[in-house]
């Protein structure tokens, strides 16, 4: 029989995964927000920003998918608790620099739980429609930087990535 580490709330005392009792948790105002980006070539972006996508309004529907992507990760997510989320935001911005597109999502909840894996699959589900609503003129984007940016609220205190 394997103990479970400390720290490692989804283990039990056998070292099993399970899902995490918060019955007793207090319910708080808990936020969190995450971004990424999608590097492009500057050709793609440039279509992107013209509103001349094959598939339609990048901006829209990534902002969208995201939205829908936070409110299902209970379904995506084995061990995530189904959180009846208060506000989900998804922000996209054009960065030449880059070039392509940042992508930030802010996840909210009053509840026993946080909402870091709500906002993370807001980000990477965004990302993940720009690419598909791309893909057609630019194989070779990638997504990367997906990251917690912030988190309030909850036991654990907060947390503010360091950039």
């Amino acid at each position: 029989m394997t103990a479970a580490k400390p720290g490692l709330t989804h283990l039990n005392e056998a070292g099993e995964a399970h899902m995490v009792d918060v019955s007793a948790k207090p319910r708080t105002e808990r936020e969190a927000v995450a971004r990424g980006a999608v590097v492009m070539a500057p050709e793609t972006l440039a279509l992107c920003l013209s509103g001349q996508a094959k598939k339609g309004d990048v901006f829209a529907t990534a902002r969208i998918a995201g939205i829908m992507a936070a409110k299902r990760t209970h379904e995506l997510i084995p061990l995530c608790h189904p959180l009846n989320l208060t506000k989900v935001e998804v922000e996209i911005a054009a960065d030449s620099a880059l070039p392509g597109l940042r992508v930030s999502a802010r996840a909210k909840v009053l509840g026993e739980t946080g909402v870091e894996m709500e906002a993370l699959t807001a980000v990477s589900v965004a990302c993940l429609t720009i690419y598909d609503m791309l893909k057609a003129a630019d194989r070779a984007m990638r997504i990367e930087g997906v990251v917690l940016a912030e988190k309030t609220g909850g036991k654990s205190g907060d947390y503010f990535r360091a950039e």
